[in-house]
């Protein structure tokens, strides 16, 4: 779903979903629902603290448990972020929000 488009059927995303490749006008809907969960929960971290976090402390802060098998599906997930321009990978395991792409969910 892209703001400012023609009316387009998105009934929203599923879990298992692809992860598209962000792109102006692009809204975290088009994200499932962990993924959007995890954008926003950076997007707000932005704004309350300077930095990136780790990818425990983005477990925690989405309600999941600190243990190995959450924090490497967390992971998982904030890679494909990085990789498809919603997060910023500021250095090896440390990710944050970039500016104009969490809001809209």
């Amino acid at each position: 779903m892209v703001v400012g488009e023609g009316p387009a059927r998105v009934v929203g995303a599923v879990p298992g979903s692809v992860v598209l490749v962000w792109r102006e006008g692009l809204i975290t809907a088009v994200l499932s629902p962990d993924y959007q969960r995890l954008v926003d929960a950076l997007t707000r971290e932005s704004g309350s603290r300077a930095g990136a976090m780790e990818c425990r402390q983005l477990a925690v802060a989405v309600g999941l448990d600190p243990v190995p098998a959450k924090v490497e599906g967390v992971r998982s997930k904030v890679k494909r972020l990085a990789a498809r321009g919603w997060l910023a990978e500021e250095r090896p395991g440390m990710f944050s929000a970039v500016a104009g792409r969490g809001g809209g969910s």
